[in-house]
């Protein structure tokens, strides 16, 4: 007779591996699924003793979060106000901030205690922006406030995470030196708010801090500011108090950065645009003879190429306006080796070459010689002997290709090894550009009927594009018309530079002399000029603003 029990466990047995067999093998199919990113930073839960409080007594500050949360920079970001000899030091217990006060108070004083950037959740560092904590040893808080807004002052745009502080006007002279005890950040629409202000007389400021920045210190070399000239009298609410900041220039010459390069060429960065710049060779005098420089479009920048390389040591010296501004040593290795590679760039934009230009060829060397011989030009695949190769007649590193290219034609440009001959003998390696005419219809005309508000003063008008980058700057003094001609059709912006000084350029302010950057004013609407068109638009320029 069958054993009916043990074939009943055995049933029972199969049935639960394979009920293993099946969850297994459905759990090995799932890939865990990640939920959304964190964007929230951690939230105050309470404060003891509660913030806003009056008559304040206590030795301890305790802040509670709804999550753990990690300190950082502390050192950097917190600040209490009045200062105190003794810094409070802070601690983290589990979700709590422990704010211990190591100094004694002052009598009847409303204190601000700043956190900046200092707290952020654990996991995606989400920071807990403007914390802060008042108090008063006092029956009242002080509760004036300052509002305003702060943008660049040559985009016209608002400026997130700026810090905007206030000094009391006796305390003026720590600008640059010490960090401030009164600050906030600017919101992502560029507005700002202090609050628990004491009634006095202050000067105001902005400082948006380079990467790696944070002491909430300004450094004229790498930081951008903005300030009010006048002190500001906070007896009441104050709103509107709008800045502008901008990068200063530096006022006294330094070289950013120097070297001797692996082909050779000298390398020379200023921190600032030189008006009328010259290299000099000092010592050997004899390097001095037949050297080439090549000064960048803002004048900030120098390349250097010497043809006798035979020096142990030279002396460079760099001066503008005929006065020397600072003298250079460059060593070299009497076994020094360098490598030159002459490559060639060109105009060409999407392998389109812009009808109203000649084909433009840049070289990284200064050139000594070309051989049209080794140079050919197709047409189609046809053969064509009626090009000119000819040399700027200013630029070293530019020659051009004079042909007269016609539309809906396809050019073979072959340049042979040997086409171009570099100083120091380099040459070129084959190159071929292949490349068509782009049609004028492609291009567009904008005449603007401009009127100015002055005539006694100066103006510049700027096309831009869409990255708000120049493409084109007309000087204008009178009512008159600017032509815009013969460029890419697309999306053109506009901007006018109450040009002060009549310089031609925008200036900058300066914060020691007390002068703000010049003003500009944006027609911000983009203008879509369309391909082979031509319009006529009035450019009404408004009195510069307040």
């Amino acid at each position: 007779m069958p054993n009916l029990k043990a074939q009943y466990f055995t049933l029972k047995n199969l049935a639960v591996v394979t009920t293993l067999l099946l969850f297994f093998g459905c759990a090995s199919i799932q890939t865990p699924q990640g939920g959304p990113k964190d964007t929230k930073p951690p939230k105050v839960l309470s404060m003891t003793p509660k913030n806003q409080t009056r008559n304040f007594n206590a030795k301890k500050i305790v802040i509670e979060f709804d999550e753990y949360f990690n300190l950082k920079d502390e050192f950097k970001e917190f600040s209490i106000s009045p200062d105190q000899e003794k810094t409070p030091e802070l601690k983290k217990r589990q979700k709590r901030l422990e704010i211990n006060l190591k100094d004694s108070l002052e009598k009847n004083t409303t204190y601000t205690l700043n956190f900046g950037k200092s707290v952020a959740d654990v996991n995606e560092g989400n920071v807990v922006k403007n914390l802060s904590y008042v108090f008063s040893t006092g029956p009242e808080i002080d509760s004036l406030s300052l509002s305003g807004k702060v943008i660049n002052s040559l985009t016209d745009e608002p400026e997130k995470e700026v810090t905007v502080f206030i000094l009391p006007l006796e305390r003026d002279t720590i600008f640059g030196k010490k960090r401030p005890s009164i600050y906030t950040t600017t919101d992502s629409a560029g507005t700002y708010k202090l609050n628990n202000l004491r009634k006095g007389t202050y000067k105001v400021y902005a400082v948006k801090e380079s990467s790696g920045g944070g002491d909430k210190i300004y450094q004229q070399i790498s930081d951008e500011v903005g300030f009010v000239k006048e002190p500001i009298v906070i007896d009441k609410n104050i709103e509107n108090v709008d800045l502008q900041i901008f990068k200063e220039l530096a006022p006294e010459f330094r070289v950013l950065d120097r070297k001797l390069n692996n082909d050779g060429s000298i390398s020379i960065i200023f921190n600032q645009q030189l008006k009328s710049p010259k290299i000099t060779i000092t010592d050997p005098p004899a390097v001095d003879v037949g050297k080439f420089v090549h000064f960048s479009k803002n004048n900030d920048t120098a390349k250097i190429w010497l043809k006798d390389l035979s020096f142990d040591s030279v002396k460079v010296a760099i001066q503008d306006q005929g006065k020397v501004l600072q003298t250079l040593n460059f060593t070299r290795g009497k076994k020094d080796t360098y490598t030159r590679d002459v490559t060639i760039s060109d105009n060409l934009l999407g392998g389109k070459l812009n009808p109203f230009q000649q084909l433009t060829l840049s070289f990284p060397f200064p050139i000594a010689a070309a051989d049209p011989s080794k140079i050919t030009l197709l047409e189609d695949s046809v053969k064509r002997t009626a090009f000119e190769v000819v040399k700027d007649s200013v630029d070293f590193l530019k020659y051009y290709i004079k042909y007269p290219w016609k539309n809906k034609r396809t050019y073979d440009l072959k340049l042979a090894a040997g086409a171009f001959t570099a100083i120091f003998n380099a040459k070129n390696k084959d190159v071929t550009k292949r490349f068509s005419l782009e049609s004028s219809d492609a291009y567009t005309t904008l005449v603007l009927n401009v009127t100015v508000p002055d005539t006694s003063k100066r103006y510049v008008v700027q096309f831009l594009n869409e990255k708000k980058d120049i493409i084109k700057s007309f000087p204008v003094s009178k009512n008159s018309k600017v032509t815009f001609s013969k460029y890419p059709a697309g999306k053109y912006m506009l901007r006018v530079i109450y040009d002060d000084n009549k310089n031609g350029i925008w200036d900058t302010g300066n914060v020691k002399e007390g002068y703000q950057p010049e003003k500009v004013w944006y027609l911000k609407a983009l203008m879509d000029l369309k391909p082979n068109w031509e319009r006529e638009d009035p450019l009404v320029i408004p009195a510069p603003p307040k």
